[in-house]
C-alpha cells in the first residue's frame, strides 16, 4: 500500500507541473505571468502540510517545538490555506479568465487548473494516506 501512495503522489505532483511548464512552453505569450503563483501557492502548502507528522498533531511527540501543538496545528491550517488558496484562484483563472470570457484558446486556463487540482489530490495523499510508526 505504501509503495503504491508513493508513486501516485509523486507523479500526480510531477505531472502537475509538467502540464504547468507545457503551458509556458506551448502559449506563453496567451496568460498572465502571474498565473504561475497559484502553482508555487499549492507547492508551498504541500510543504507546509506534509512538514508536520499525525504525532505532533495530536501532541504525542517526544519534543514539541517552540509553540507546542498548538504552534503546529496553526502551521498546519495556514498549509491548508495556502493549498485551497491555489485552488481557488486556479479556478477564478479558468472560469473566470476563460470560461466567463470565452477566451480562446483555453489551455493556459484548463492546464493552470489541473495542475493545482493534482498537486492538493498529491497533499491529501501525502498527509492522509501515509501508515507512521510509533517507535
Amino acid at each position: 500500500k505504501q509503495w503504491y501512495q508513493r508513486r501516485v503522489r509523486g507523479c500526480l505532483f510531477a505531472v502537475g507541473w509538467w502540464i504547468a511548464i507545457d503551458v509556458g512552453a506551448v502559449d506563453s505569450g496567451n496568460f498572465d505571468k502571474a498565473y504561475w503563483t497559484c502553482g508555487v501557492f499549492g507547492t508551498l502548502g504541500l510543504l507546509m502540510v506534509n512538514a508536520v507528522s499525525n504525532s505532533q498533531l495530536r501532541g504525542d511527540a517526544y519534543v514539541p517545538g517552540a509553540l507546542g501543538t498548538t504552534g503546529t496545528r496553526v502551521w498546519m491550517v495556514i498549509g491548508f490555506l495556502c493549498s485551497f488558496g491555489a485552488i481557488i484562484g486556479a479556478s477564478f483563472i479558468l472560469f473566470g479568465e476563460y470560461v466567463y470570457k470565452k477566451k480562446h484558446p483555453s489551455y493556459p486556463g484548463t492546464g493552470f487548473f489541473m495542475q493545482n487540482l493534482l498537486i492538493f489530490m498529491a497533499t491529501i495523499i501525502f498527509k492522509f494516506g501515509r501508515v507512521e510508526d510509533a517507535y
